[in-house]
Parts: structure tokens; sequence; C-alpha cells
């Protein structure tokens, strides 16, 4: 009975996410690191999103940054939910006054993935002459078309299972993913998947990481939370984030950074392209993750040599093209 009494009196955790298949796989990966650690009772709180609603819109015509987490900000703000989880990319670089606070626990595998209908296509270089490459993303359509410019670059949205779909029944010969949300829904197998390299394809910032954001001054929920942080990946994500907000970008504009770390050091890879992929600005650079601060003051300062290169003319081109 005492014990009955106990569990009555417990808080429970409400938890803010995506209804998608991909979304709640990735809330219950925190729903278990939380019960291993804490053995705290959750519910979990799904919301539709402006992004999923509107998924036969380009995400540029609905409102670019932010259109998969307005919804969780409000589940927060008016203490609904007690912490939301996002992927990490889909979160604007500036986020609400009293919703900064967060933690980022271990990133899974920030590579892009080729997902083909035939398994001889298992790189970019071996796709057909003209086959049609599914993508959502801005930044990957623009990469595709640098590499490949006779390949019929296609819009693709919804969900995972849904563009695999597409994928499977004909709709395009291949397509372009994100591998954690692959293998995250436990779809990885479903089609012939190939991993492709950073030098191949540039990742999304904070792509493959998830960020699980709380109310600032919800003492007791922070508290929980900081055992899911993983110090490499706030890290990473972080330089990541530091280079889109300094170069100005967010999802209207084909930009991709990534970085990987190996102990005291790191290897950053940063790309703007045009939208129709004729011209594209480049970067590959290592540095030291010594000193945190100077660690971000580096990546800025890349951010800073490719604006004087004239990516800022290509970002602009891109918000352009998208307000017409």
């Amino acid at each position: 009975m005492a014990g009955t009494r106990a569990r009555a009196l417990r808080h429970t955790l409400r938890i803010a996410t995506r209804a998608s298949r991909l979304a709640l796989a990735q809330t219950q990966s925190v729903v278990d690191a939380l019960r291993a650690a804490h053995d705290v009772d959750c519910e979990i709180l799904r919301l539709s999103t402006k992004g999923d609603r509107e998924a036969d819109r380009s995400l540029a015509a609905i409102g670019g940054d932010g259109v998969f987490v307005g919804e969780l900000y409000m589940a927060l703000a008016d203490a609904r939910a007690d912490i939301a989880v996002h992927s990490l990319k889909d979160l604007p670089t500036t986020l609400p006054p009293g919703l900064s606070a967060g933690v980022v626990p271990p990133r899974a595998d920030a590579r892009d993935a080729l997902v083909c209908r035939d398994a001889r296509c298992a790189t970019i270089e071996t796709l057909p002459k003209g086959a049609r490459v599914g993508t959502s993303s801005l930044r990957r359509a623009a990469q595709l078309r640098l590499r490949r410019p006779d390949l019929e670059v296609r819009p693709l949205r919804g969900n995972v299972d849904t563009r695999l779909r597409k994928i499977r029944d004909g709709g395009c010969d291949a397509a372009v993913l994100a591998y954690a949300g692959l293998r995250r829904a436990e779809l990885v197998d479903m089609l012939p998947t190939a991993a492709l390299e950073p030098d191949d394809m540039v990742p999304a910032a904070g792509q493959g990481a998830l960020f699980v954001q709380c109310r600032v001054g919800d003492e007791r929920t922070r508290s929980l939370i900081a055992s899911l942080e993983d110090a490499a990946s706030a890290l990473a994500t972080k330089m990541e984030r530091s280079f889109l907000a300094a170069i100005g970008g967010g999802c209207v504009a084909p930009i991709g950074v990534h970085v990987r770390l190996d102990g005291e050091s790191f290897r950053l890879w940063a790309v703007v392209a045009a939208t129709d992929g004729t011209r594209a600005l480049r970067q590959s650079r290592t540095g030291s993750v010594r000193d945190e601060a100077e660690a971000i003051k580096t990546v800025e300062g890349i951010a800073s040599e490719m604006l004087d290169a004239g990516a800022g003319e290509l970002i602009a081109q891109a918000r352009e093209r998208d307000g017409r």
C-alpha cells in the first residue's frame, strides 16, 4: 500500500514531441534514458506542427525556419509540457526567451544517406543519367546538382515512411535522407542505403543530434535532463550552429556545415551553394577545441571568410527566389 501511495505522489514528466514515427522513436530514446537514470514517470504529448500539416508544400513556402517546432515551443511556454524533444537541425539558431535551456544527448550518425530502388546505384556517381532523385532539402538538392547536373532532382516531402514508399513505388529512383533518421526509425534496411561522407554531401548543422528543451526557470526539470548531456555532441553542434548564425543562413538557403571531433582537435566541412547547383563555396578546415571560446571564434571566422568570398550573395539569391 505504501508503494502505491508513493507512486501516486510521483511527479510525471510531460514530454512534447511531433507525432511522426521518427519523432516518437527519438522521444522514446529520451524516455528510456530518463527512466534509467532517475526512475521517473513520463507522459508523451503528441503534437502536429505546421511543417507536418502542410507536407505538400516546400519548407520555404510555409515559413522556412521553425516550422517543425512552434507548437512544441507553445506547449512548453504554457506548461502543458515540461520538456520538448527536437531534431536539433530543425531548431532556428536563436531560441525564444525563457526556452533556451536544454541538453544535447549523444549524437547519432550525422551523415546523409542515398536510398535507391536498385542496389547497383549505391553512390551518387553510379546513379543512371537522368535519374530522378527526391529530396525536401535545398542543401541536398544543390549538392546533388553540383555533383551530377544531369540528375532530375524532385521535391520529396512527408515523413520517412512516406518518402521510402514513394521510392519503392517508382515515384523516384532514389532519395537523400538523414542516415540517423533511417536508423532511429528502424527503416535503414527497407531499401538499398549508403551513407554519404561529408566530402560528398555536407550535412546540415545539428544533423543526427537531438535537443531536449525545457523552460529556463524550471530547475527541477533541468536537473533531471542534465544527465542526458553529451559534452562532445554539445560542443560539435554548438560550433555548427555558431557557423550558421554567423553566415546568416537557415533552411531557405543551401548551406551545409559539419564538425567532427577527434580528441582535442576538430575538422569542419562547410558549403554554401547556389540553389541551381551552378556555383558553390566550400571549406574544409581543422583546428583545436582545447579552448571552446577560441574554437567558436575559429568557425565564425571561417563563416566570415566565406561571406567575403561571395557566400552572402548566394544566400541572398536563395532568399529572393523563395520570396518570389
